[in-house]
């Protein structure tokens, strides 16, 4: 089974073969920053723009909740583009900068996400809200 990796910035460290960058700059990047969640004041902002994300690929923009892409300095991330890769990230270990999980705690990270997204064979609507729930049980 895939799992996620950390993405490093230090001097030698190698993405290992069969990973997929998907944080930020990547085309599966999380549009939503934990910035602006600390700005609006959220209890968890990690969580929260993680569970933004996977409720944005799951709505899309239903309810005018969400818009379609959003930009991001000159990066534009594009919620359909996303959904169309996940095929390309099957089986695939994911890096994304975000910490790793303590042991038995919630992978709270976008690429958690597209991890079980893209590895799952049940319907994408309920892996995301599966996934959201299990992201608000971990918390309580």
């Amino acid at each position: 089974m895939p799992h996620r990796i950390q993405r490093r910035r230090t001097a030698g460290w190698r993405k290992p073969e069969n990973a997929v960058i998907v944080s930020r700059p990547s085309r599966y990047g999380n549009p939503f920053a934990i910035q602006d969640a600390i700005d609006a004041e959220f209890t968890d902002p990690r969580r929260t723009v993680v569970v933004n994300f996977a409720e944005w690929l799951r709505v899309g923009t239903a309810g005018g909740w969400y818009e379609r892409t959003y930009r991001l300095g000159r990066q534009t991330l594009d919620r359909q583009r996303i959904l169309d890769g996940l095929p390309d990230l099957r089986g695939r270990d994911l890096a994304c900068t975000c910490p790793l999980p303590e042991a038995g705690q919630s992978d709270v990270c976008h690429g958690a996400v597209l991890l079980a997204l893209a590895n799952s064979g049940g319907d994408p609507n309920d892996v995301l809200s599966e996934f959201t729930s299990r992201l608000y049980r971990a918390k309580s």
